[in-house]
Parts: C-alpha cells; structure tokens; sequence
C-alpha cells in the first residue's frame, strides 16, 4: 500500500504548523523559516526499504525504513528520535519518540492530494501537497 504515496509531492497547504513546531520544541528562528518554505517530499521504495527524501531551500534531509521497524533518526531541526513507521488502513503513521516526548505523523491520499496530519500534546497541524 505505500505504492500509493511514492513520488514527488510539493507543499501546497499548512494550518496550524507553528504552534505545533512549537509544541515540540523547535526554536523561533527554525520556526519561522519552516513556516516559509515549500518543501517538496520525494518518496520511493528499495526493496522492502522506503525513502523520503524532504528537499527546500533551508534544508534536505533523507530517511530510510522498512516498515514496523524502528530506527533512529535526526530530524531536520536536530532533535534524535526513536521512530518507527507502519501502515494503519490506507494511512502511512510515523511515530517519533525523544526525551519523553512524543509525535505521530499521519498521512493519506485524499483527493488526489497527500494529506499530512501531525500531533503532539493535543496539537495538530495538517499539511496539503500535491503532485508535482
């Protein structure tokens, strides 16, 4: 089922993303860099191995995985996770762990669109990206 989300998808929406960067933890200035940009997500599949690759004029970064199997992870604002990704239904979830904390990602294909939904502490932000 990941089929479905590999290739390219750009940033066309967000709501509510700084005050969720802000319940995690991230930084003003990181904050308000990320609120800027449009970053475009690039997925692909290896083997039983999935890549994300987030690419933007601030910052890329690339993760690797196999599905239900945790791995480590430096996210593009630093933080060290403990993270692990399996597919719910149709939803690709990614929960990241770190010093107590914790963050799930949730995203499905909605209408033609990736639809990104991310919550910690009762805060959600969703993000929108299209094709490209």
């Amino acid at each position: 089922m990941v089929d479905a989300f590999c290739g390219t998808w750009k940033l066309v929406s967000s709501d509510n993303f700084d005050e969720y960067l802000k319940a995690i933890g991230v930084g003003f200035a990181i904050r308000q860099a990320a609120g800027v940009l449009k970053p475009t997500l690039i997925i692909s599949k290896q083997g039983d191995k999935v890549i994300c690759k987030t690419q933007s004029t601030f910052k890329n970064s690339e993760i690797s995985f196999s599905l239900g199997e945790e791995f480590d992870e430096t996210t593009p604002d630093g933080r060290q996770c403990k993270s692990t990704v399996v597919m719910d239904g149709d939803r690709l979830v990614q929960v990241q762990k770190w010093n107590g904390k914790e963050t799930t990602y949730a995203w499905e294909i909605k209408d033609g669109k990736m639809v990104a939904k991310l919550t910690t502490e009762g805060v959600v932000a969703v993000r929108s990206y299209e094709r490209a």
